[in-house]
C-alpha cells in the first residue's frame, strides 16, 4: 500500500515523501524592492523535509500586487534574493515550487506605485475590504483589461516563470484558485466580458488555458502547474455552477503534461467531484482537502486509498516546520498563533521548534 511517506517522481523529479507545504501568504517581504529576505530563506529551509515545498503567492508584475510586503519575481534584485532562498531549501535535500499569483482586482491602488490601478477580466468590484499600510479600505472597481493588455499580462506570466527558473527554483505553480486573477477570469461574476475571454465556459477557461500554455512553451510542462478551487467563494467569487467549468479546464490542461494539478478542496461535499477531477488528470494531483478546521493527519488516509498523491499542509506546516517527522510519529504538534500569520517579524515565522529542539 502506498502510504504519504513514500518517494514520488514529479514529472522527472524525485520528491522524498508525498507531504506538500501548501502555499500561505505571510507577508514579510520587507527586503528592497517586495524581495525576500535572509528570514524567508531561513522559513522555507526550515520546512524543506517537506516532499514538495510551494511558497506564497509571488506576484508576476508591479500591478499584480494583492497585499502589502508580498514578495515579486519580476526584477533582478527579486531574482537574486529567491535564489538564496531556493539554495537553503535544496541544500536541505528540498523540492520548492514558487507560486505565481497575480491578484487582479483584490487589492487597492494605495499598493502599487502612483497611477498604477489593479486591473481584472471586468470592471466589478470584489466586496469587502483590503489591509493596506494605513489599514483597511474597500476594493476598488479595477480597470478591465483590454485584450492588448491580457496578452501583456500572459507575458508577465512567462517572465516570471522564467525568472523563478533563474532564481533555482524547480518548478512554477500557477495560482488559478482563491478569487485571484486567473479565478477572475474563471467566475461568471467577475467576468461579465461578451468577447472571447469571457461569456461561454470556453471564454472563460481561456485564460487559464492561455497562460498555463505560455508557461508550459518557455520553461517546460514538468515545471509547469497549476492550483484550482472550483466554487470556492473566497473574495467575493461566486460559482453556482462550478463543475462544467472545471471539466472543461481540465480537459484542456490535460494534454499539456503538466508536473501537477493542485487542488483546494472548499468542502466535503466536493469530494465526488475531486474525484472527477482526479481521474480525469493523468498526471500528479495534490489534494488541499476539505476538513474540519485545519488539515490534520487524517488527511494521510487519502494517499493510501489513491483520492490523491499529495496532501497539502498549511496552518500545520506553519506552525510544525517538521511536520513529516511528526505525522509520522503521532504527533506531538505545535500550534498555530493566527496572530502572527501575516506580517511582523520572526515571531510566528521562524520561531516554531522542531521535535529535535
Amino acid at each position: 500500500m502506498t502510504t504519504a511517506f513514500d518517494p514520488i517522481d514529479l514529472a522527472g523529479t524525485r520528491l522524498a515523501n508525498r507531504i506538500a507545504l501548501a502555499p500561505m501568504t505571510r507577508s514579510r517581504a520587507h527586503g528592497p524592492g517586495n524581495s525576500p529576505t535572509s528570514s524567508t530563506a531561513e522559513y522555507y529551509a526550515q520546512r524543506a523535509s517537506a516532499g514538495l515545498v510551494i511558497t506564497e503567492g509571488i506576484q508576476p508584475s508591479v500591478v499584480g500586487q494583492g497585499y502589502p510586503d508580498t514578495p515579486g519575481l519580476h526584477s533582478a534584485e527579486q531574482i537574486a534574493a529567491w535564489r538564496k532562498v531556493t539554495d537553503a531549501v535544496h541544500a536541505k535535500g528540498g523540492r520548492i515550487f514558487a507560486q505565481l499569483m497575480h491578484a487582479g482586482r483584490i487589492g487597492h491602488p494605495d499598493l502599487l506605485p502612483d497611477g498604477l490601478i489593479n486591473v481584472a477580466p471586468s470592471a466589478v468590484a470584489a466586496a469587502g475590504q483590503v489591509y493596506t499600510h494605513e489599514g483597511p479600505k474597500p476594493f476598488v472597481t479595477p480597470q478591465a483589461l483590454s485584450e492588448d493588455q491580457i496578452r501583456v499580462t500572459v507575458g508577465e506570466f512567462v517572465s516570471a516563470a522564467r525568472n523563478a527558473v533563474e532564481a533555482g527554483f524547480d518548478g512554477v505553480e500557477l495560482h488559478g484558485a482563491n478569487g485571484y486573477l486567473i479565478h477572475q477570469f474563471l467566475a461568471p461574476n467577475s467576468n461579465v466580458r461578451t468577447d472571447g475571454w469571457g461569456g461561454s465556459v470556453e471564454g472563460r477557461i481561456r485564460f487559464a488555458v492561455e497562460v498555463t500554455k505560455a508557461v508550459v512553451a518557455e520553461v517546460g510542462p514538468e515545471r509547469t502547474a497549476i492550483r484550482l478551487s472550483p466554487g470556492n467563494p473566497y473574495n467575493d467569487i461566486a460559482e453556482p455552477d462550478p463543475q462544467p467549468t472545471y471539466t472543461a479546464l481540465v480537459a484542456a490542461l490535460e494534454p499539456l503534461g503538466l508536473a501537477y494539478l493542485h487542488v483546494l478542496e472548499g468542502s466535503p461535499e466536493q469530494r465526488e467531484f475531486t474525484l472527477q477531477l482526479r481521474k480525469s488528470f493523468s498526471g500528479t494531483f495534490i489534494l488541499n482537502a476539505a476538513t474540519e478546521g485545519p488539515t490534520g493527519p487524517d488527511a494521510l488516509a487519502l494517499v493510501e486509498d489513491g483520492t490523491a498523491d499529495l496532501i497539502s499542509y498549511g496552518a500545520l506546516f506553519l506552525a510544525n516546520p517538521d511536520l513529516p517527522a511528526r505525522l509520522r510519529a503521532g504527533g506531538p504538534y505545535n500550534t498555530p498563533d493566527p496572530s502572527t500569520f501575516f506580517g511582523g517579524d520572526d515571531r510566528g515565522y521562524t520561531d516554531y521548534p522542531a521535535l529535535d529542539a
